[in-house]
Formats: structure tokens, sequence, C-alpha cells
């Protein structure tokens, strides 16, 4: 066992751990009934990018916005963007509103703002950009994968609470739950962009899920509203996505990044499973998280 290499349980593990070797993970902390019941590092924590686990944050930024009546989910996107709408909207825009930027059924017909694309824009302003990208279906008839809705929700937020998002969860979120003001991928008008970039330790990412497997409690202090998390994470008409949090087995809902950042949440077994990875076999290595620590617990 190297000096980095830590293996921590009460719950074995140990078919898991041989697993994940094989499938690039670098480190799983499971929690259940609020106590650490195993952890298995093969290197020593550092702040990585979460990827689209990002988004889960954003989800929580538009419930804490929506608490102080800084946004409605019903608004038209027409009203929250109106100095950003092209000049003659498609029917189909005009009838989007802030529910459909959390859902993956915004409309577009394919993703944009994608992390290969985003380097590529000439455009600087994507708001902009991005409402004038024809929205094909109505909104909430279509599932499609796409950072359009998330950057938005998160914009949205950043233009009501007059900040950025890292400052606007600082107060929040980040200081209740003891992680230091992170670094937070921005667009090129310096937006905090809101589907992906934000860089956390295992350790603080699976905080976040704990967070939501308290339902918005922490420290006995109750922080975001618990209908907020309910509603949230709850299965919507596509069974598999809520408001930026996918849906999984065992009545579970996660945050998911590239790679397999995850953080796992099974209310049914009060147990929230955080990992950090380079996997390029997500498939494989959730099939391994179900078959050898959820089906445990």
């Amino acid at each position: 066992m190297s000096d980095f290499d830590l293996c921590k349980e009460t719950i074995d593990i140990s078919s898991f751990v041989e697993k994940a070797k094989t499938l690039g993970v670098l480190g799983v902390k499971v929690t259940q009934h609020n106590e650490l019941k195993a952890e298995w590092l093969s290197e020593g924590e550092c702040r990585r990018n979460i990827y689209s686990a990002t988004k889960s944050f954003t989800s929580c930024a538009m419930g804490f916005a929506i608490q102080e009546g800084l946004i409605s989910l019903d608004e038209k996107l027409t009203d929250a963007f109106a100095d950003d709408i092209p000049e003659n909207p498609d029917e189909n825009l005009k009838k989007a509103t802030v529910r459909d930027l959390l859902t993956m059924c915004l409309g577009q017909e394919s993703g944009h703002l994608m992390g290969e694309q985003r380097p590529l824009y000439k455009e600087d302003d994507w708001v902009k950009m991005v409402l004038s990208i024809p929205f094909v279906y109505e909104p909430g008839t279509h599932f499609v994968y796409n950072n359009v809705g998330p950057y938005l929700a998160g914009i949205l937020v950043q233009r009501r609470s007059g900040t950025d998002l890292v400052s606007y969860l600082m107060p929040r979120l980040f200081k209740h739950l003891e992680i230091k003001r992170p670094t937070w991928e921005i667009d090129p008008l310096g937006n905090t962009f809101g589907a992906g970039g934000l860089f956390l330790t295992l350790s603080e990412l699976h905080k976040f899920g704990l967070f939501y497997l308290n339902k918005g409690k922490w420290n006995g202090k109750q922080l975001l509203n618990t209908a907020w998390i309910e509603e949230s994470t709850k299965p919507s008409d596509t069974e598999q996505y809520g408001y930026l949090f996918w849906r999984g087995k065992y009545n579970s809902y996660r945050a998911d990044g590239k790679y397999s950042q995850l953080s796992i949440i099974l209310p049914d077994a009060d147990a929230v499973v955080s990992l950090v990875a380079e996997c390029r076999n997500g498939e494989e290595l959730t099939q391994a998280i179900n078959d050898l620590i959820c089906a445990q617990l």
C-alpha cells in the first residue's frame, strides 16, 4: 500500500476497490446514517474539475434565489432575458420558462456550449448567442442534453443577485459546509459558467451530497427549503432527470460529471456515495457502484 493508498471501512467495499482500480477511480466515500462507513483514496485529495456535477450546484443556487424571491420558475425567458432575445423569436422560445432551463427539455435540437465547443466560439456574448439558436421543439417535450439551460440558469441567478455564483453561494452554502472559496470556470465576459467547470475535492463534493440527503439542513440549521430539495430531485416526465440532477437505481439521484465525478444520494438507505475518477467506462463503473456498494446499504 502506497503512502496515498488509504482504505477505511465498516462496510466491505474491497471488491469495489479492486474493480475501481481498473476503471480509473481516484477515491470513494460512503456515508450512511451520518457516519462515514467506507473510504478509499488512491492518492491525496486535491481539487479537480467536477465537470457537469457542477450543474447540481447551479440547481442549488437557483433554489436559494427562488427562496429569496429573486426568480420564479414560471417566468418566461422572453421576460427574464428581454434584452437578449432575438428580434423575431420563434413560438417555442416564447413558450419557454425558467423551469425549462433545468430539465434538459429546453427545446433546442442538440447540445451547445459543450466542453469541446466553448474554446472555439467567435462570439463573446454567449447569452445572446444561445438564445438565437432555434427552439425546434416545444419546451418540455424532448430530452436533449444541452449546456444552454444550466448556463442561462446560472446567468439569471447572477443577474438577479448582482454577484457571481461563487460569491452568491459562499455565505449560503460553501461557508456552512466549510468549503473554502472554490475556482469555477467563467465565460468570455466573466460570468460564472453554471453548466460546468467547478473545482472541488472528493470530500467537498461528498458534503454537497450530504447536504441534499439532509434536505437542505446542515449542523441543525435549515439553509435551503426542503420543498425545493424534494422538487428538484424527484423524477420528472422523463423519469431520468430532475432539475439538473440525474435519477438512478434504488430511487437515487446524483450530481454527475464527465469521467465519473459523482455524488449519489440514496434517501431510502439514508446514504451518500461519492467518487472522483478519470473513468472512460462510466457504464461499467455505475454497475460496480450499484452491485458492490449500493446493494449493501
